[in-house]
């Protein structure tokens, strides 16, 4: 897949060195942690219409701090063809200030690739695979209808500087993990075979991780369902099904770039027992989390259901966490060797709102939602739902081995999401 690749660039074109160009005034804006606790690759977004641009035809925006360029990207939001947002990551001390200079460029700004999305999808059972931005599935086209498995890892997968996440694009619906031991974004290829078929070759240890998480019919880490007078509702079907329950899923690459990823699900007719529903789901990744945020929304909801988020829980023999010291998030975490083959350490989570969390149960060890601990959340028709998924394995920092680490590690990521940057023009 061609990327928007972006490698780092200075001052030639920041402060405009030919005497021909139009002078651009660059704008301050002032940044302000009000917490006590130290941010660290936090997210800020400032929306376009906060900026202010003299020169129109120097349309790339540039975070100047002090003497360093911040690395940056403007994404669009969903339909939109224009960018309406201003994305990067800084750190902060505790009740810190920081001013930052908005500079403008003609020229696309380039910085070191630090997140990514991949994915790719073959035509027929002896095409190659071809890299895509999008994708349309109706009901009938699962591997079992067709014949073949058509998507690169089974779908999409996304990560960055820390860890990786797949989504099984094929009907199942369920998130797995990439283990990474590397801050370098892991290869093009993974998932194609050398003559450019689908190839299941990231089970395997290669130099940048592996594929590490057994998933079943589980929703994997940080997947999600219904549940409705004690009824689970997959969103989709398991890989022995040959039609969707799902009438058309529809997938984009939103936006990919040095510091933020994002991919969009809409799931149209989801038909189920209770109901029949619509949905969108919204994944976004930026640098330096082991997680990924995930936000829901659902039309048709008649008032009686409630979202479900899932945990695996297929290679874990100890107690669940839950935590419930942040005055925001509720977090549901485990801990064990519950990689393939308990292998390796491993700690995941799931970071809830706290206003919405009812409690959480055990799907049933089969059937087609199984093998999860399932937080239950309250959830409106039309009204998203936003949570986190965070891992942690030994092998991306050996840290992790570590049960007390890996909690101290989520408590203070938790902490570090519930912080507001107050932004200040």
């Amino acid at each position: 897949m061609k990327k928007t690749i972006y490698s780092l660039v200075l001052s030639s074109f920041l402060f405009g060195s030919s005497c021909t160009s139009p002078q651009v005034k660059n704008q301050e804006i002032q940044l302000t942690n009000n917490s006590k606790i130290k941010l660290v690759d936090k997210p800020i977004s400032i929306k376009r219409t906060q900026l202010t641009v003299i020169d129109s035809t120097a349309i790339h925006p540039i975070v100047i701090s002090g003497t360093d360029t911040i690395a940056s990207q403007v994404n669009a939001s969903d339909n939109d063809t224009a960018w309406d947002e201003l994305f990067f990551v800084m750190d902060f001390a505790p009740e810190e200030t920081k001013t930052i200079t908005i500079a403008w460029s003609k020229q696309l700004p380039k910085y070191p690739q630090r997140t990514s999305a991949r994915f790719g999808k073959r035509a027929s059972k002896d095409a190659p695979v071809k890299p895509k931005t999008h994708e349309t599935m109706l009901a009938n086209e699962l591997p079992l209808s067709i014949g073949y498995q058509q998507y690169q890892t089974d779908g999409p997968s996304w990560e960055n500087d820390k860890v990786g996440f797949r989504h099984y694009l094929d009907g199942r619906n369920a998130k797995d993990l990439f283990g990474k031991k590397t801050t370098a974004i892991s290869p093009e290829n993974v998932g194609i075979s050398a003559d450019g078929a689908v190839e299941d070759n990231y089970h395997t240890m290669e130099d940048w991780g592996r594929d590490i998480l057994a998933v079943g019919n589980s929703l994997g880490l940080g997947g999600f369902g219904l549940i409705k007078d004690s009824t689970l509702m997959r969103l989709g079907v398991t890989v022995n099904d040959t039609v969707n329950n799902v009438e058309e899923t529809k997938f984009k690459i939103l936006h990919e770039g040095p510091v933020n990823t994002t991919l969009q699900y809409k799931y149209t007719n989801w038909n189920t027992a209770n109901g029949i529903y619509d949905v969108k789901e919204t994944t976004s990744i930026w640098l330096g989390m082991y997680g990924y945020q995930n936000t829901v929304t659902i039309n048709g909801l008649t008032g009686d259901e409630n979202l479900v988020v899932g945990l695996v829980n297929i290679h874990n023999d100890m107690p669940l966490e839950v935590l419930k010291n942040n005055n925001k998030y509720v977090i549901l975490l485990t801990h064990d060797k519950q990689s393939y083959d308990k292998e390796w350490w491993l700690g995941m989570a799931i970071i809830l709102p706290k206003e919405k969390y009812l409690g959480y149960m055990e799907a049933p060890k089969t059937g087609n939602l199984s093998n999860s601990y399932l937080a239950i959340l309250d959830i409106k028709d039309n009204e998203p739902v936003k949570y986190f998924a965070i891992a942690g394995w030994e092998l991306s920092d050996e840290k992790f081995v570590d049960r007390n680490e890996f909690i101290n590690y989520v408590l203070d990521m938790t902490d570090q999401l519930s912080v507001n940057i107050k932004i200040t023009l």
